[in-house]
């Protein structure tokens, strides 16, 4: 994983690595998440960034904080996991799960960034594509209604679902170590072809 990283880029990356080794061996990282969770550090460190891996901000626990300059970046990994419990409404879960990762963690840094392997299509709610003033009420109150089905403790908030803003999507190639990274309508545009 050198791939173009100078000495000092490289340590970070070999310290966030032993830093996720731990937490698979205490059973706290599952490695395929840790694997996805590296290449996007990587992408970001050859951007400049300070990389940071499972950091909490406020009390949220996010999968991978970066720093450059004064500017903050937020990247959340999603595998596609369903549990057994959600087996009987994968997609309802996961579209609930993706506004919520949007919604709870936007707020805390400049940037928020969702990360997926490409053989994953993300439902993403289109309001959460739209600039928070273009939100109307009733796609806030619709995101509500769909998040407060899973995650009530705490529930999403009105006003994080208000001000919640999605910039970008990683694809993750982990066969590659690459990223792509996509404008959000762009990605939503190649995903429609999958959708119903």
């Amino acid at each position: 994983m050198r791939a173009g990283l100078d000495d000092a880029e490289y340590a970070q990356l070999v310290e966030l690595r032993d830093k996720l080794i731990k937490l698979n061996k205490m059973n706290k990282a599952k490695i395929n998440h840790s694997v996805l969770e590296l290449i996007c550090a990587m992408h970001l460190i050859k951007s400049g960034f300070e990389v940071e891996l499972e950091h909490t901000v406020d009390k949220v626990l996010c999968d991978v904080y970066a720093i450059k300059g004064y500017g903050t970046a937020i990247v959340e990994v999603e595998t596609g996991f369903v549990s057994p419990e959600n087996a009987l409404d994968p997609l309802t879960y996961l579209r609930a799960r993706i506004a919520s990762k949007v919604t709870r963690y936007s707020g805390f840094a400049n940037k928020f960034i969702l990360a997926t392997p490409p053989y994953y299509i993300m439902q993403i709610h289109p309001a959460l594509t739209k600039p928070p003033r273009f939100r109307t009420d009733e796609e806030i109150s619709t995101i509500k209604k769909l998040c407060d089905l899973y995650y009530t403790s705490p529930p999403v908030s009105y006003e994080e679902i208000k001000n919640a803003r999605l910039h970008s999507i990683f694809a993750l190639d982990v066969d590659n170590v690459s990223v792509k990274e996509w404008e959000v309508n762009e990605y939503l545009g190649k995903a429609a072809l999958w959708t119903t």
